[in-house]
This record gives C-alpha cells, structure tokens and sequence, in this order.
C-alpha cells in the first residue's frame, strides 16, 4: 500500500473525476473498466498501532463517485443475488455517480439500517463483490466495484450532515414481537418487524445494544459511535430496548410468550462461548479465549487503563492463535496494548487463512508476524502458574478437507519451545447455551446451535431463531439476512392472524 495521506488521496480523485464528471451518462462499459480503482485513506501503520482510533479513514466525495462511476449497471445484478440482505447496489451506486447522496441514502435504506457497518466489517469480497463484472473484466476481485466502500461512504455522509432517514412505518397492529439479543440478527428483525406496525421490545443481557458488533469487534475497525448512531434509528422508530435483562434467568423465554403475552419471539443469542483447543496449559495465568480479550477491550474500555473498569493483563510477547478475523483482531489489539511482540500462529498457511485480506495486511503492516505451518502442542508455565512459553509443531498440508483447504497434517518430532508470557485462542466460539439449557422444547444440534426450518422458525412454537445462534460464529451480514429472512416470516404469520381475527369480527358483527 502506498499509505497516502487522505488530502494527497483525494487530490489525486479530484485530478481525475475532471476527465469523466461531465461524461457520467455516456461512459462506455469498456471506458468504465479503465477508470482506476480508489484507494482507501488509511492512518499510518506507525501512528494508528498506538491508538483505538479508526484505521480505514474512508472516500472523499471525489472518490466516492469515481469510485461508483466504475460500475457498469449490469443487467443482471450479481451483486444484488451475492448480497444476502438483498440491497439495490446498482441503484444506490448511481446515485452516488451522480452526486446524489441523499438518494443513495434512500435506497439503501430502503433493505438495510446498518449501512455503516455492514460498509466496515462484511467480507464484501466474497459475496456482493465476488462476481462483480468488473472484477472479472479485469481478471482479479480486488480490483471490482468497492460497494462495501461506497456503502460506508453514504452512511457516513449522512450522519455527517445530522440527517437521518427514517424508514416508512406501517399503522400500529396490536401485536407485539419480543427480540433476544441485540446483535446483527435481532437489530434486524426489530426494524423489519416495526416498519410492519409491531410493537417490538428488544431485551438485551448487557448493558449496551450491539452484541458482536460491540463486544467482538474493536474500534479501530468499528467504532463504537458508529454502533451508537445506528441503534439510535431503532429508538427514533419507537423500538422499546431493555438492557441488562438475560432471558433464560430474568425471565424464562416461555414466560415471554405465556406471561408477558408476546405474539411472537426471535432468538438472536449468539455465538459468545469461547472454544479452547483442550491441550495442557490452557488453565495458566496469561490464557484468554480471545472473546474474553476482546471484550475486556471494546465493552469495557481496558485500553484506558487509568478510567478502565477492568484490568488487561500486561503482554510483552503474545502468541494468538487461529487465522481468522478474530484472530487479526486480538493480535492487532495486543499491538495497542504495547505488546513488544505478537505473532500469529496458524497450521496451514496464508492462502488458507480466513481472515480478510484488508484484516491480514493491516495486521502486517502493524507489526505483528504470521508463523504459518505451526501450532500450540502445549502451553508451558513457570513454578507461579504463569504462562512462559508454547511448545509448537510444525506442519505440512495434504489433501484438501470439507472445507476447501488443504488438510494439515504434523511432522513428527517436530516439536520445538517459544518463550511467550500471553496466549490468546482465538479458533471460534460456541452457540450461548442459556436459551436451549432453560427451554428443552428448542431443538438443538450437537454443536448447540439452534435447529430451524426454512422460514427460521424453531421447534418451539411462535419462536424463531437466526444468527450465529444458529450458523455458528458466522459474518455479520450472513446473521442480518437469516434476521432478514426471520422477520419477513414473523411478519406473514401475524398478518395472517390478523386477518383471520378481522374475518371473525366480522362474522360475528353480521351474525348479530
């Protein structure tokens, strides 16, 4: 990367949106394909390892549009079929070619109301940027439409200039539409639900909305203002939010149902239960899970150590193990925390980490070192219980598993000791366990997630469930489109109810 600054970046856009600003409506798709791709402002890697502050500065106006002026407005809108909540890509991406913001905003409006982080943190390079044609016209997906950059764009204008678009809400209907949780999922499906005139409450267990979004994912990729101004919509729609509240123990779910009289309940739980590898040492001082970790930093501030309301153990070498996004966040974290060094270890190599490549780089150019083709065979600790090295193997990839990826397999007698005084595990979390333990009426699946049909309901009746609840730790934008799917079932079924209930109305009025 070349890590220009944001003003030399946009004066480069501004040299270059001269050549096509008055040709918008005529550019030709060839043409189009040669307008070069924008690079995202980003803090210096030396300056933003020390701070919490966003890393990804986001477009200019200028970059923005010769950024949208690339699409080619295809017929048939692979993006739109890759976008698992649906949104008018090509529709809201015009608009910003044009320089109609408030437009784009609309649209985008229109399926989703979290713009802006969905604009930060999904994988758009393996959904709605995947088949982009320009992507393919130039033979490499790095280089297709930048929609998840675009999409930040407009969200971010339109806090910027204190607008706030509300979706359109239907008549109240008298129904009434509990949602657990507050993550992805359950943010969605308390919009969707309320834009049909429910009356929707959403209970949350911690004493702030947001789920992964706030506690999983740290603010130098996801601000916590911007979850803020998000969830600040839902509260301007009347959503009704109870915090500190865990179903399952302030109240059981069927109470909700039988007590408290809710027409219906959506489960959006998540996947919060921290998976260990199960070797010898996990137990020592200085093992987190990197849920722990990372909550401790992102929910309860530990980053300011002298105002934290928790305390962050004091690294100097760390070793983070997995190579997924969790991954990169907990050892870029350690990195703020003033760790001397981090390294990731990962048993196969790059080209089959999951980790986002932007989450990879940014971690590089941060500091911290991949050790690939390695892994923790034990933990080793000191005569005070105390973490003081990792005993690791070395590895070789074989044939490729269910997933995909090559199979890694040990090479005997390959073990040898890093000296480290930290270990984070960050190879996935669990289902949350709370709702199938108190509810046995919920079905669930050996891994604890939750078990739904087609429409997202459970086996449990008028309950349904989506997220990572049920796919497992899964992406942000996969839980919004199970939401998504979840409450346009919700929604069918009270208004059949309440059809029927009218059609009985009046068959009694007229049978009087």
């Amino acid at each position: 990367m070349s890590h220009l600054s944001a003003e030399e970046l946009s004066l480069k856009a501004k040299e270059v949106i001269v050549q096509y600003i008055d040709k918008c409506d005529t550019l030709k798709q060839k043409e189009r394909t040669t307008i070069p791709a924008q690079e995202m402002p980003t803090q210096d890697p030396f300056i933003r390892r020390t701070n919490l502050n966003e890393v990804a500065i986001g477009f200019s106006e200028e970059q923005a549009r010769i950024e949208a002026m690339r699409c080619l407005q295809c017929i048939k809108k692979n993006c739109v079929d890759d976008c698992p909540v649906g949104i008018d890509i090509p529709g809201f991406i015009n608009k910003i070619a044009h320089g109609d913001f408030e437009s784009a905003a609309q649209i985008i409006k229109q399926t989703t109301l979290l713009p802006a982080i969905c604009g930060r943190v999904c994988p758009q390079e393996t959904q709605c940027q995947l088949h982009c044609a320009v992507g393919k016209a130039l033979k490499d997906v790095d280089k297709s439409v930048a929609i998840g950059r675009l999409e930040r764009f407009i969200a971010d204008w339109e806090r910027k200039k204190g607008k706030r678009i509300l979706p359109e809400m239907k008549p109240p209907t008298g129904k009434r539409v509990a949602v657990v949780g507050s993550g992805p999922a359950g943010l969605v499906v308390a919009a969707d639900c309320k834009r049909e005139g429910h009356h929707v409450t959403i209970f949350e267990a911690f004493h702030k909305l947001g789920g992964v979004l706030r506690y999983g994912i740290p603010e130098f990729r996801l601000p916590n203002e911007i979850i803020d101004k998000e969830i600040e919509t839902l509260n301007e729609m009347g959503v009704e939010i109870i915090t500190n509240f865990v179903v399952g123990r302030t109240r059981k779910l069927m109470d909700l149902i039988e007590k408290d009289k809710y027409d219906a309940v959506f489960v959006g739980t998540g996947a919060g239960l921290p998976v260990f590898m199960g070797i010898e040492g996990e137990n020592l001082v200085g093992v987190f899970s990197a849920n722990e970790y990372l909550t401790r930093a992102n929910l309860m501030h530990a980053f300011e150590k002298d105002k934290a309301d928790t305390p962050m153990f004091s690294s100097k070498k760390v070793a983070v193990l997995g190579g997924g996004n969790v991954a990169m966040d907990s050892a870029r974290m350690a990195k703020r925390f003033g760790a001397e060094e981090v390294f990731v270890l990962y048993r196969r190599t790059e080209n089959e980490m999951p980790a986002r490549k932007e989450e990879v780089q940014h971690a590089k150019e941060e500091g911290v070192e991949f050790h690939f083709l390695e892994n923790a065979k034990r933990i080793v600790g000191d005569d005070h219980g105390c973490v003081k090295g990792i005993e690791c193997l070395r590895y070789e990839l074989g044939e490729p598993d269910e997933s995909g990826r090559r199979r890694p397999h040990e090479i005997k007698n390959s073990e040898f000791i890093v000296e480290v005084d930290t270990v984070i595990v960050a190879i996935g979390n669990g289902s949350n366990p709370l709702i199938s333990q108190t509810t046995p009426q919920i079905k669930v699946n050996k891994r604890g997630n939750v078990l739904v049909d087609e429409t997202q309901k459970t086996s449990m009746d008028r309950v349904f469930a989506g997220g990572d609840i049920v796919l497992g730790a899964a992406t942000v934008i996969l839980a919004m489109g199970e939401g998504r799917k979840a409450a346009a079932s919700i929604n069918l079924m009270l208004a059949k109810e309440t059809e029927s209930e009218t059609k009985k109305k009046m068959y009694i009025v007229s049978d009087m």
